[in-house]
């Protein structure tokens, strides 16, 4: 019923261009969805009964999977699109989860209404993926995100979900809106059009990768534009409860001190410069300023997960291209909006695997990890190989799988991983769109977004015998 009047403001837009068939498409939705969530509602609408943290995986997996489905109804309503509930599915859940994988082409001729209603909902993504990742992932205690169970401004520790959530929910949503209405006003003194830095603005804060455009921000050709969504698309991808701290403490020494931080700028620095000296050596770009431009702002965008482009980077020749979507794997930081295992994995996976190479030569040394400075318990470093683990085996299993449809090597690679990684553009078949591909290869993929999304686990443990037992 809530989720209902996101079909409201496109109905104002479509109303403000005078779009008909979008105005009753959107209009048909919202009477759906609320009619449906009432019908839901109303038989246990005077049910009071705690919800304790076995319940917060099934609500976790159900708030994606049922509002993916559901946002699909104007797309698939529209005349404008007249796509097939396989495509429409997709694209609904490619916004909620913020991949940014797209079915859709011709997207300047679109209504505006629908290019709206695309962006609102990476936004509305982005919001839930912090409150999920800052809130209730470490409660739940899924794949090492326990770790920052005591630093950020999550509930308490407590067996059940708390009304704490909501506070953090409100506070994180405060910071989330002024990222949102800083990078629209900053797209806006670069150039674009008002209606175009707001929704720019809504994929640029959830790092979604969604564009009113199908050159993305290469329609606009501007450094500015590029520097603007730089700067908002690393705000993004920081930790948010770093972000909380900074707000509550008026002051930015909680980034530095930050081990998680300090090795994102570390990885982001070195695929830049890699990423420029390898277009200045090649003729892939038309000049220094250009290679300059593209290699920053790629490697920015695509290893964060974000997803916007500026040139056709799925055809540069060499290891460029897959250099950036492996780069996707380690993603942006953990309690951010972007995909992929998260830095902090990456970080205590590099930490143990070191520790272990020490204990080849000093078989009996007691040797601690630690992370700024603090030992992080051996429960935590097994849940993080744990959850690797199951990566690699659900990423293998769809890979296979993919491959099964008819989709060669390369794209089924880059597609699982765009996907599972929540990245979006691949390489292949799906460099520009995922248009071309089948209907249960669309289906497949969207099962990998939404599994990278709700960190692997989250779905597994519904898989389990044991979760439905008394």
């Amino acid at each position: 019923m809530l989720f209902s009047g996101a079909m409201l403001p496109p109905v104002a837009v479509a109303w403000m261009y005078g779009e008909t068939g979008s105005l009753y498409a959107f209009l048909e939705s919202f009477g759906l969805l609320w009619l449906t969530g009432f019908a839901i509602w109303l038989p246990v609408c005077r049910v009071q009964r705690d919800l304790r943290l076995r319940d917060g995986f099934l609500v976790v997996l159900l708030f994606w999977l049922v509002l993916g489905v559901f946002g699909a109804t104007p797309l698939y309503l529209d005349p404008a699109l007249e796509v097939s509930p396989s495509d429409a599915v997709f694209e609904s859940m490619s916004a909620l989860t913020t991949t940014g994988a797209t079915v859709l082409t011709g997207l300047d001729a679109l209504p505006r209404a629908l290019l709206f209603y695309r962006q609102q909902l990476q936004w509305l993504g982005g919001m839930g993926i912090i409150v999920l990742a800052v809130a209730i992932l470490p409660m739940l205690g899924v794949g090492g995100m326990q770790l920052y169970r005591a630093e950020t401004p999550g509930p308490v520790k407590d067996n059940k979900l708390t009304p704490r959530i909501t506070e953090t929910a409100k506070a994180l949503w405060y910071l989330y809106l002024g990222f949102t209405v800083a990078c629209a006003g900053g797209y806006w003194l670069a150039g674009m059009t008002p209606f175009d830095a707001v929704a720019h603005s809504f994929s640029t804060v959830s790092l979604g990768g969604f564009s009113t455009h199908d050159a993305s921000l290469g329609y606009f050709d501007s450094p500015w534009v590029e520097a603007v969504a730089v700067v908002f698309i690393l705000a993004g991808g920081v930790n948010f409860g770093l972000h909380f701290l900074a707000w509550r403490s008026l002051g930015l020494a909680h980034y530095w001190r930050d081990a998680e931080l300090r090795t994102y700028v570390k990885i982001l620095s070195l695929l830049a410069a890699v990423s420029v000296a390898y277009l200045l050596t090649h003729p892939l770009t038309g000049g220094w300023m250009d290679a300059l431009r593209q290699g920053i702002f790629h490697a920015v965008s695509i290893a964060t997960t974000t997803g916007f482009t500026t040139a056709d980077f799925h055809l540069w020749t060499g290891f460029l291209p897959v250099m950036l979507l492996l780069a996707s794997f380690i993603g942006a930081c953990a309690a951010s909006t972007g995909g992929g295992i998260k830095v902090i994995r990456f970080l205590l996976l590099l930490k143990q695997g070191q520790r272990e190479v020490v204990r080849l030569v000093h078989p009996s040394a007691r040797i601690v990890v630690k992370v700024d400075g603090k030992p992080v318990p051996d429960r935590i470093l097994d849940a993080v190989w744990g959850f690797f683990a199951a990566y690699v085996a659900v990423f293998t299993v769809l890979l296979l799988v993919l491959m099964g449809t008819g989709l060669d090597q390369v794209s089924a690679f880059s597609a699982v991983a765009a996907c599972m990684n929540n990245l979006g553009p691949g390489l292949g078949t799906v460099g520009a769109h995922y248009g071309a591909l089948s209907d249960p290869a669309k289906w497949l993929l969207s099962l990998a977004m939404l599994m990278g999304r709700l960190e692997i686990f989250t779905v597994l443990v519904l898989l389990s015998p044991a979760f439905w037992r008394q």
